[in-house]
């Protein structure tokens, strides 16, 4: 896992060179996580496009976040596909505000598992957008080049996708936890680049800065029921309709033997 350093946003990172059992490793350049990209300068288009070699977005925010912050500069290139993928329960035609999706997916993690909140919020993802978490894998299995994985900070929506895709590339449970913690290393540069922003600025400080920590015993938790409830991620991804098929083209894309 390498930091990509940009002028606009600062939670990017190639997840190349994790170990992906057997003596492989995740290959550089294949999958690319990140927050918010609706800042990008000149230069860091340029290092994106041009020298990652990022040539599809996956963008996981509702379709609320998307309409807010509009179109981002990336979203200019003709060489760049977009795949918007919203974790989050949308309501027919309308367009939630990012909060008021968000409160009420906390709600039903509330009423899911009161115990462990945040794991339960992230659960709630896989049940309340199951289409988007198989439809997020797999455009990263078909990227002609780095699929670019974001949200708004990178780390709950990202953490969760990313963490699917590297358990199917057989990826050891405790190195992806680590990549998830990794994000705690910009947390507060983070939470001053979202309070820049009108969308996301009023629901930073609603609760206090320490639970925007990405803590390692929630990724365990989210894995650990998966495993107990559905055999593991790959069990979970099979009785959605992400096949052996699926599984494969993903593994040959990211691991480098």
């Amino acid at each position: 896992m390498a930091w990509i350093e940009l002028e606009n946003a600062v939670n990017v990172r190639d997840l190349g060179g994790l170990p992906a059992g057997d003596g492989n490793r995740i290959r550089t350049g294949q999958l690319v996580r990140s927050d918010n990209l609706q800042d990008l300068s000149p230069s860091d288009v340029t290092r994106l496009v041009d020298e990652v070699g990022v040539t599809t977005v996956v963008d996981l925010r509702s379709t609320g976040e998307v309409t807010s912050e509009g179109p981002g500069p990336l979203k200019a290139l003709a060489s760049v596909a977009h795949v918007h993928l919203s974790l989050l329960p949308e309501f027919g035609e309308m367009t939630d505000v990012a909060k008021d999706a968000l409160a009420l997916n906390r709600e039903r993690a509330l009423q899911r598992d009161p115990e462990n909140v945040a794991d339960a919020f992230y659960f709630g993802y896989l049940e309340d957008r199951p289409d988007s978490v198989v439809g997020a894998l797999r455009a990263i299995a078909s990227a002609p080049g780095a699929a670019l994985v974001h949200c708004a900070a990178g780390k709950d929506r990202t953490g969760v996708v990313v963490a699917m895709a590297l358990s199917v590339a057989g990826v050891p449970r405790a190195e992806i936890v680590a990549d998830y913690e990794a994000t705690g290393e910009r947390i507060v540069r983070i939470l001053d680049r979202l309070r820049s922003s009108p969308t996301y600025a009023a629901d930073i400080d609603n609760v206090p800065a320490h639970e925007h920590d990405p803590r390692p015993d929630i990724m365990r938790r989210f894995l650990d029921r998966l495993d107990s409830e559905y055999g593991g991620p790959l069990g979970w991804l099979g009785q959605h309709g992400f096949d052996r098929v699926d599984a494969e083209r993903l593994r040959n894309k990211l691991v480098e033997e």
